[in-house]
């Protein structure tokens, strides 16, 4: 039964957390190389039923997709660029083995787990509707090859800010000793394999009262990559700077939108090698994706150094509300990038 004609759940939209909160509906649809994408259907959120030899469980042959469905300031509720995380999610695919999930699939998806699960929706301004796609290979597998059989899921989770105090900058420490991806592997893409080896890290790092942590590339241990699962900016006389896409770093959504803003905004924006000593000589930083938006980075932490941005510069508050409202349908988006469910 859809989730149209129920009362709103009973949460406190203003204490809403980046955590899981089950809701009503999901979307769930069968594959497999012989046969392409069954038509998929909605159904009561539920636990998947896979073999414990499931390619997925054993191999790791999966990726996932992160996206936000939002209220406008006159109750309509909107998606951000769902066809960009179809085309990332497809190029993913190709990667890992897996029969592609069309783009139309994807975007009708979306929508009909958005439209079911829309009471989950926080009022504008209070969160998000956080939609989690996820493809995967279900059938079992005991050698290292392909599965033979897919499952591709949606569903979606109530969520507030992902790094608590929202534009408080934040503090991070550059990992001296660990690595999220080399040349030639699939950091490139949003793989389930790719998260695990960070928690340990990150938990490290949060431990010491650090907010995450940034990493740098595998070959020389000079140029920045990533913090955690966002990707990095810096500013430095006006000028933006983020790491190029070398293969090892994922193209993130939300960061293609921060640069095409950006540029459209009069600021020149660089995108090359960012070496970990030009970051710390920066005068602004942050990050962003999917889940944190933009988060005004406060200090890095590398090594015996310690540098100090300062509170949130105006860069990136420029930036983070112009995007912000476009997203939220406060500002009007001459991009055309949001899309009504």
């Amino acid at each position: 039964m859809a989730a149209a004609g129920r009362e709103r759940p009973p949460i406190d939209w203003d204490s809403l957390t980046f955590s899981f909160t089950e809701t009503d509906r999901m979307f769930v649809a069968n594959g497999s190389w012989e046969d392409g994408w069954s038509e998929g259907r909605m159904v009561d959120f539920q636990p998947l039923n896979l073999s414990p030899a499931a390619c997925v469980l054993n191999y790791g042959q999966g990726l996932f997709e992160g996206m936000k469905a939002r209220r406008t300031p006159d109750g309509k509720i909107t998606l951000f660029r769902p066809e960009m995380n179809a085309r990332r999610a497809a190029e993913g695919a190709r990667r890992l083995v897996m029969p592609e999930v069309s783009e139309s699939m994807f975007i009708k998806a979306v929508k009909k787990v958005a439209e079911e699960n829309k009471r989950w929706v926080p009022p504008h301004g209070k969160g998000e509707l956080y939609l989690r796609p996820i493809l995967f290979g279900s059938s079992a597998r005991l050698g290292v090859s392909p599965a033979e059989e897919y499952m591709f899921v949606v569903f979606a989770v109530p969520v507030g800010p992902y790094f608590k105090g929202g534009m408080t900058p934040i503090s991070l420490r550059v990992s001296q000793n660990h690595h999220r991806a080399a040349p030639g592997g699939s950091g490139g893409v949003k793989a389930i394999g790719n998260y695990a080896p960070g928690m340990m890290p990150s938990k490290r790092a949060k431990s010491e009262g650090y907010s995450e942590i940034i990493y740098l590339d595998a070959v020389e241990h000079n140029y920045v990559e990533e913090v955690g699962a966002a990707n990095f900016f810096c500013v430095k006389d006006g000028i933006v700077y983020t790491p190029e896409l070398t293969g090892t770093i994922l193209p993130g959504i939300t960061r293609l939108s921060i640069i095409e803003l950006a540029r459209s905004m009069g600021l020149t924006v660089v995108e090359e090698k960012v070496s970990i000593d030009f970051a710390l000589s920066c005068d602004e930083a942050f990050c962003a994706g999917t889940a944190a938006v933009i988060s005004p980075i406060g200090s890095i932490q590398h090594g015996e150094i310690e540098e100090d941005f300062g509170g949130v510069g105006d860069t990136t508050l420029a930036l983070y509300e112009r995007l912000t409202g476009i997203m939220g349908g406060a500002l009007e988006d001459s991009f055309n990038w949001t899309v009504e469910v």
